[in-house]
């Protein structure tokens, strides 16, 4: 059983949608893209590097596959390169047909179940980077084992978000957390069961109180 982890940049107000540049995705008429682009140091290009230098396979959706297919086949001198082109990639979607990037597969079907075979399979983690869309599949499924999140001093009002309307109540443990020099909070969560609910209600503690006075 191998674990599905969402990489993902993310906004304080849950935003995810084109982290990278202005062109990077205008749907919903999106006029912010490039919003972590000024936050990028030495500390993320470190972390980055560690959760990337290492075997995965990638897990994605249509938009993100084609974003990542027009770049990173053609990047030259890049420590990500390598990595990216070699991995074995799993696109789902239902308008692709051929898929040119090499080591790439089409998911098609129930996409639910058939993520679940993928991480019946031995190999490496999965890993979820952008596909907004495909990420809302997976949080109404249960599918996620880890985010590691990356999560900027900024707001948006709209846009993407990470966490939509169908994501399961759920309880996560922070494993990890660092700050970068730029105040970017990187942050590493582990599913674990779900939520553990309580109460702060103060009421029989004030009739005690009321009562202890008279």
């Amino acid at each position: 059983m191998r674990k599905l982890v969402v990489l993902s940049f993310v906004t304080l107000d849950g935003v995810m949608q084109a982290p990278g540049g202005p062109e990077e995705d205008t749907s919903g008429n999106f006029k912010h893209g490039g919003w972590s682009v000024g936050y990028w140091d030495g500390v993320m290009e470190k972390v980055m590097g560690g959760q990337m230098g290492h075997p995965y396979d990638l897990l994605l959706g249509r938009k993100t596959y084609e974003i990542f297919a027009g770049y990173w086949p053609k990047a030259k001198n890049d420590p990500f390169a390598d990595k990216l082109n070699k991995a074995k990639k799993y696109v789902v979607s239902k308008t692709l047909g051929e898929l040119d990037w090499e080591n790439s597969v089409l998911v098609k079907g129930n996409v639910p179940e058939e993520i679940r075979k993928l991480k019946r399979q031995d190999g490496p983690e999965l890993q979820v980077h952008g596909s907004s869309d495909l990420i809302q599949t997976l949080l109404k499924h249960d599918l996620v084992d880890e985010f590691w999140l990356k999560i900027y001093p900024v707001t948006i009002g709209n846009g993407k978000r990470l966490f939509g309307a169908d994501t399961i109540p759920a309880s996560f443990k922070l494993l990890e957390s660092k700050t970068s020099t730029t105040g970017v909070i990187v942050a590493t969560y582990r599913r674990d069961g779900e939520i553990r609910a309580g109460s702060f209600d103060l009421s029989n503690q004030t009739r005690e109180l009321q009562s202890s006075k008279a």
